[in-house]
């Protein structure tokens, strides 16, 4: 099979009409581009320049061959820069996985702008609470928060310093009274969700250095994440959501943050991947729109909570 380099050194030596030029052009050694001189002839079965001391020149055979040799190096050529201009544009389709209650009210109009910058791509959307299996199903980045238990996925904090937050709206605690201390949670309708496999019903909570946990009840659970946060919106009870989830209601006024002054659990938001080949230029590009839009709702966090940290 014929060399790349090797047609590029024939045709550079029949342009400047010396070998030797042709290899301080291209950077090699005079016996380096004469062994590639030799190498090609010999598998065209055919001499392509004459060549004395003094003077090189096309063989008839050469001149005949030039023009293929030309046009072969200029195909490649555009193909390479075709290949270049398929990376700089952001096209194909991205697959990717989201919790349900970021999804539908974060994820989708950030999305939504994002194709609007960039309409040759195609969005596939799959929104839920159970943690994605990366192998199997047909994505190829995944949101989700906390930290993946699995080792051998690819993570990359979107919103590193996410945490909870206890929350309930206006209409309940008009109703119910406003909880001041931990422990009068049990006094409380707390909405649950589950967390994985498992009902989350033990909170965590840290109040100075003192790490304090408690078990919760209320009397209604979901494995719908935004089904929790539209409950606490119609007054129905306490819910410990992520501030990114909650965020657009506690500025609105639909929600209050309750004891603010307590550091919360973490819930850190990931995006996970299997393999980092992965990370094509849409998926960077939009991580680092979601790495920006979360960083403008973490920076809105009640100032006592932020304090807490």
């Amino acid at each position: 099979m014929l060399r790349f380099d090797d047609l590029q050194l024939f045709v550079r030596a029949a342009d400047l009409g010396s070998l030797s030029a042709a290899a301080r052009v291209m950077d090699m050694s005079a016996a380096v581009a004469s062994a590639a001189l030799k190498r090609i002839e010999q598998q065209l079965g055919a001499r392509l320049l004459a060549r004395s001391t003094r003077s090189l020149r096309l063989t008839a055979e050469g001149e005949g061959f030039l023009e293929y040799a030309r046009a072969a190096l200029s195909n490649l050529d555009e193909g390479r820069r075709l290949l270049t201009s398929g990376q700089d544009q952001v096209s194909g389709v991205l697959q990717l996985s989201a919790p349900s209650d970021f999804g539908r009210n974060l994820l989708l109009p950030w999305l939504d702008e994002f194709q609007r910058e960039h309409p040759k791509l195609t969005v596939r959307l799959l929104l839920g609470d159970r943690i994605a299996d990366l192998f199997r199903q047909p994505v190829d980045i995944a949101l989700r928060y906390g930290e993946p238990e699995d080792s051998s996925l690819v993570a990359l904090p979107i919103a590193a310093d996410n945490r909870r937050v206890l929350c309930a709206a206006p209409e309940y605690l008009a109703r119910h009274g406003e909880p001041r201390q931990l422990e009068q949670l049990a006094q409380h309708n707390c909405l649950l969700f589950m967390l994985g496999s498992r009902v989350h019903d033990h909170w965590s909570f840290h109040v100075g250095k003192r790490e304090v946990s408690l078990t919760v009840s209320g009397d209604r659970f979901s494995d719908d994440a935004d089904v929790v946060r539209l409950w606490a919106v119609a007054g129905a009870g306490i819910a410990y959501k992520s501030w990114l989830d909650v965020a657009g209601d506690v500025l609105a006024g639909r929600l209050k943050v309750l004891m603010p002054e307590l550091l919360c659990e973490r819930a850190p938001l990931n995006l996970l991947c299997a393999h980092r080949a992965q990370l094509s230029k849409p998926v960077n590009l939009l991580r680092e729109l979601l790495k920006s839009r979360c960083a403008e709702l973490s920076g809105q966090l009640p100032t006592m909570f932020v304090a807490g940290e």
